[in-house]
């Protein structure tokens, strides 16, 4: 190179450098960038989707977790309650049975003391009609009262 410059060739090479500039920036620096540019917008909007969906997922996450809640709590009440009236049921058939199983007793109570008593005036009876043919055959003959009490029979 010279040191005075050749300003002919040095304003060549300048020209020439804005032409190559201009045709490669249309050719290959423009739809570079711009190829660029669209992809960084598709990673943002996809990162804006993959957030919204992440966020759309733990809120769909929390309204299961309540409903979940929701339907144990309800659960929960429903079995208290059907436990409830089963017990009050129960409470019910026992208490009904209790009922009857007094009233069976009470009946065979008096039914066996009415046996009881009719058992004992039977024995009654028959003791004193033994004890009166007893004394009519201990004695030989009849004892005032065995007539009235043998009539009685």
């Amino acid at each position: 190179m010279h040191i005075p410059p050749n300003w002919g060739t040095f304003f060549a090479l300048i020209v020439s450098f804005l032409v190559f500039w201009f045709i490669f920036s249309r050719l290959f620096f423009r739809p570079f960038l711009k190829l660029l540019s669209e992809r960084e917008e598709r990673f943002r909007s996809l990162s804006e989707r993959t957030e919204q969906l992440i966020r759309d997922a733990r809120a769909a996450d929390d309204e299961r977790e309540k409903r979940i809640a929701e339907i144990r709590r309800e659960a929960i009440a429903k079995r208290q309650t059907h436990r409830r009236a089963a017990e009050t049921e129960a409470a019910q058939l026992i208490e009904a049975t209790k009922a009857e199983a007094h009233a069976a007793l009470e009946s065979a109570r008096i039914k066996i003391e009415g046996e009881l008593n009719a058992a004992e005036q039977q024995l009654e009876a028959m003791s004193h009609n033994l004890g009166a043919e007893l004394a009519v055959r201990i004695l030989g003959r009849p004892v005032n009262g065995a007539g009235a009490a043998g009539s009685n029979n």
